[in-house]
């Protein structure tokens, strides 16, 4: 239950503090979060542009690669521009219907993004488990089928977020203690009864990330069942090798959305920053690395990059 005694209507135009308690610190953050921004735009660009040239790479894997690079740069499209507003230009004012507006797209892409992980540990799985099989399986009338899947549960889960947030009716501030409008950070200045969209909130991770992980996980435990029952430990390494770039892609989305769970499972309570720049973490990071994990692990990219580089060289 919040309550107020001096409570606001709910107002058309709401403050994002950008980081609260660092505010003289705001320049310097702003120059990681722009590389991170260059970084992800130009990486996931080369990527998309790799895999529509290069025919060899118009595989289920790379498709996939390709929805996610997709997703990564609208996910910091619709984030790192307005953090570097507030960081740069002090331009903290956002209209009640904008900050609706993006607090339905970048849950939106992250769930999108969590659903395209879980599509690739599909893959994965059918290219080890069934590999004579594996084109048939993955046909592209079906890799159609789970990007629609995969859209429409992301619009699904995180639809009802913007219409709860907009039948709040008066609120302790009209400061979100966010550098982006977060359901549950409006709803935490809210008056009145919040319990129904705590619920909401618990839900939307357990049927998204909580979902997809479980599933990602009993993959693994799938393909590694099947990997080591190869008698021949150069197969086995080689089977292993095709998992490697997910795992660490994998491994890097989710590991701080484990670790704050686990943080308020066991009673740490971190201080307000710490936690707006590890949810930060969350958006920014995994689209910057995952081309440079991908491009890095992949021959034929790698050798178009080195190609791209030679010609600008020239």
């Amino acid at each position: 239950m919040s309550s107020c005694n001096n409570s606001v209507p709910q107002p058309l135009v709401f403050v994002l503090a950008g980081i609260p308690g660092l505010e003289s610190f705001h320049g310097w953050f702003s120059m990681p979060f722009f590389l991170v921004f260059f970084i992800t735009v130009i990486g996931n660009a080369t990527i998309l542009y790799i895999i529509q040239m290069e025919k060899s790479l118009h595989e289920p894997m790379f498709l996939l690669l390709a929805m996610l690079s997709i997703v990564d740069l609208s996910l910091v499209s619709v984030t790192v521009p307005r953090m570097l507003g507030i960081f740069w230009m002090h331009t903290k004012e956002i209209s009640l219907n904008a900050c609706l507006t993006q607090m339905f797209f970048i849950p939106s892409f992250y769930v999108m993004e969590s659903g395209i992980l879980l599509a690739m540990a599909f893959d994965r799985f059918v290219a080890i488990w069934y590999p004579l099989r594996y084109r048939t399986i993955l046909a592209n009338n079906m890799l159609v089928k789970m990007a629609l899947a995969v859209l429409a549960r992301a619009v699904a889960v995180v639809t009802p977020a913007p219409i709860l947030a907009k039948q709040l009716e008066s609120f302790h501030t009209h400061i979100i203690a966010y550098s982006y409008c977060a359901y549950m950070a409006m709803v935490q200045i809210a008056c009145g009864d919040i319990s129904n969209h705590i619920v909401y909130g618990l839900m939307v991770i357990v049927t998204s990330v909580g979902f997809d992980l479980f599933f990602i996980i009993l993959s693994y435990g799938l393909i590694l069942h099947a990997v080591f029952r190869i008698p021949s430990w150069e197969a086995r390494g080689k089977a292993l090798s095709t998992c490697g770039s997910h795992l660490c892609v994998i491994a890097l989305f989710y590991s701080p959305v484990v670790f704050s769970v686990l943080a308020q499972i066991l009673g740490y309570h971190m201080a307000p920053h710490l936690q707006i720049i590890i949810d930060n973490l969350y958006f920014l990071v995994p689209p910057m690395v995952n081309p440079l994990i991908y491009g890095a692990r992949t021959k034929q990219m790698r050798e178009w990059v080195l190609r791209i580089l030679h010609c600008h060289r020239d």
